[in-house]
């Protein structure tokens, strides 16, 4: 059993009310308002509601922090060393086609570092969290990630490039490297919920390109406070500059990131 911080109360509280909206209209997918972002990308009603519960929330409970939205992008606080990095509905285009696999991401950056994080899954009403130091939860179950440490017994999970978006020359070319020495390569189409279930060794890996800064924040640190390792696709730290993810446990985490150089 484990007793939240005063942070990742106001975090969780935040995520809870946002996926209180969410599962509503999930339920009523056929009243969403949906508009065109770009192509194959579309944002809805719930998104844009979602961040500003979160928003409000947030800054009534740390005023000056600064906010970094999937849709309202940069708002500078007055607290400099603090910023939030928030993911009001990530995927979106699982939640718009009733696909019940869709996450609430919120981390705090302090001075560059990631220092707390809260993923929340509104159908599943799993909490995903963590606070630099203190380790990786689920609701009030501490997480470890998985032991396996041969890649043909693990299950590695992906995002798959689509219209307008990504590499897909490339995909092709690291999907080829890992999938024939795998025992499953997953798409489920929320990065943020892949990240989480590495942490709690639901699958073994996981890598991507062309990722947000508000896909990755949280998930780079539940993964560390479970035990395992996140890169860039460099082996280095730059994961949010670059957009690009490697994690695993400590054992995976060089074959799966050399098999992914390979590819390149």
């Amino acid at each position: 059993m484990s007793t939240q911080s005063a942070l990742l109360t106001v975090m969780s509280n935040a995520a809870r009310a946002a996926a209180r909206g969410l599962n509503r209209d999930f339920g009523e997918l056929a009243e969403l308002q949906v508009a065109k972002k770009a192509p194959a990308d579309f944002v809805s009603a719930a998104d844009i509601k979602s961040e500003q519960v979160i928003y409000e929330a947030l800054s009534k409970a740390r005023p000056g922090y600064g906010f970094l939205g999937e849709e309202r992008g940069l708002i500078e606080g007055t607290d400099k060393t603090h910023t939030w990095i928030v993911d009001p509905l990530d995927g979106t285009t699982n939640f718009l086609h009733a696909i019940p696999h869709f996450a609430v991401n919120i981390a705090l950056e302090r001075e560059g570092v990631v220092v707390a994080a809260v993923t929340h899954n509104p159908v599943t009403n799993e909490m995903f969290w963590a606070e630099k130091g203190k380790g990786c939860f689920v609701n009030d179950k501490r997480l470890r990630v998985a032991a396996r440490n041969r890649l043909d017994e693990s299950v590695i999970g992906t995002g798959i490039p689509f219209m307008g978006h990504g590499q897909h020359g490339q995909f092709l070319k690291e999907l080829h490297q890992i999938s024939q020495r795998v025992a499953g390569v997953r798409r489920f189409g929320a990065a943020a919920l892949d990240m989480a279930w590495v942490a709690a060794g639901r699958m073994d890996g996981f890598w991507e390109r062309t990722l947000k800064p508000w896909d990755l924040a949280a998930g780079i640190l539940l993964v560390t406070e479970a035990g395992g390792k996140v890169t860039d696709m460099n082996g280095g730290d730059e994961i949010l500059a670059s957009g690009t993810v490697c994690a695993a446990n400590l054992d995976l985490h060089p074959t799966l990131l050399s098999r992914l150089q390979a590819a390149q």
